[in-house]
């Protein structure tokens, strides 16, 4: 196990900022999820860390020690590719012993070393078929063993699944984030998948135009997120426009007030409610809320049965879309589009971030 620590990372590609003063502390034997939209460098900073990039500028350090001036092979860093990355002409055990013999480890030391390997990744009894008698799950567990045989520091895995289907990913995302508890090595994982990334971390580092936006626990990127673009990329946000007006503030949805939120801010800032569909509540009808709550009246546009739930999707008047996810309600799967219903949700539950893309949380 190894500890990694980035300091001041940047990368340019001409005058494009790729990566821009990273700095990244990560704990040994933990998986850590570099997550974000297409471009926004993680994959650059994952290969940046193998050595396969060069930083314009910053370190890399593994146990302490600077790497980033040391080649790929000499970086003791394990690789698990997208595509697999598995020669279709060697056998599974040819595939996962093919590090070590480049190595120079002794013929006992492999056999031992791939046979433990494979028992690890559920493959001891395919050790000697090709990779096209097997499964895609099967090809990603060869990458994923023979990366591990070598036994690096490091593990970087860049979009593993991404290749998979569906009810596969879920499964195979299991797999391995069981084989890195047991491995108990530390693992940089690279992925745009929301839902993988709260599974499978430790620690979620979301990225966004080459800038760490958050890093932190699934829980907490998810309920406290720091941003507006961390709120709307880490799982689905309603934003409501809020009118302010001296000390006094209200949803332009409805109007519910909520001043005693923003008592503390500066006047003249432009601010945006978010509500989690999940902590809003719908009823028929427009119906006023209880103190502790608000209430947004609104159109509905449509309903969504998914059997344990229902998503809600609906229009204020001040035209902002909102989408509620609920336990079944007959009445409400029953109305008609255009239909008058009210969400309501928990003063609690109200996060607010200044106006923009990556507006900073503000209550």
């Amino acid at each position: 196990m190894a500890s990694v620590e980035i300091s001041a990372l940047r990368k340019l590609y001409g005058d494009v900022v790729a990566l821009s003063d990273i700095n990244i502390s990560i704990p040994s034997g933990s998986f850590y999820t570099l997550l974000g939209p297409s471009g926004c460098g993680k994959t650059t900073l994952l290969r940046t860390i193998a050595g396969f990039h060069r930083q314009n500028s910053g370190t890399i350090g593994v146990e302490g020690a600077p790497i980033e001036d040391l080649p790929a092979y000499r970086r003791d860093v394990g690789m698990v590719f997208q595509d697999y990355a598995i020669f279709p002409h060697l056998s599974v055990r040819d595939n996962v012993s093919f590090g070590l013999k480049q190595r120079k480890v002794p013929a006992g030391e492999i056999a031992r070393r791939v046979g433990e390997v494979l028992e690890v990744v559920q493959l001891g009894a395919f050790a000697d078929r090709m990779p096209h008698e097997l499964s895609g799950g099967q090809q990603q567990r060869v990458g994923l063993a023979r990366a591990i045989v070598i036994e690096p520091k490091v593990l970087l895995m860049d979009e593993p699944l991404s290749n998979l289907d569906a009810k596969l990913r879920v499964d195979l995302r299991a797999e391995l984030r069981r084989i890195q508890r047991e491995l108990g090595i530390t693992t940089i994982y690279v992925t745009h998948d929301q839902e993988e990334a709260l599974a499978m971390s430790d620690i979620v580092c979301v990225m966004y135009k080459g800038v760490i936006q958050q890093a932190s626990t699934p829980l907490e990127i998810y309920m406290e997120p720091t941003n507006r673009f961390v709120a709307a990329f880490v799982g689905a946000n309603n934003f409501l426009a809020v009118s302010r007006d001296g000390t006094a503030a209200s949803l332009a949805a409805g109007g519910a007030d909520v001043s005693q939120a923003l008592a503390s801010l500066a006047a003249g800032i432009e601010v945006v409610c978010a509500i989690r569909p999940e902590t809003l509540h719908v009823s028929t009808g427009h119906t006023a809320a209880e103190p502790q709550d608000i209430a947004v009246p609104a159109r509905l546009r449509e309903v969504s049965f998914i059997g344990r739930e229902m998503e809600v999707f609906g229009t204020t008047k001040a035209g902002d879309e909102v989408k509620a996810v609920a336990r079944p309600d007959p009445q409400v799967v029953a109305l008609a589009p255009g239909s008058a219903i009210t969400f309501r949700a928990a003063r609690k539950d109200l996060l607010f971030f200044e106006s923009g893309e990556t507006g900073g949380r503000v209550a």
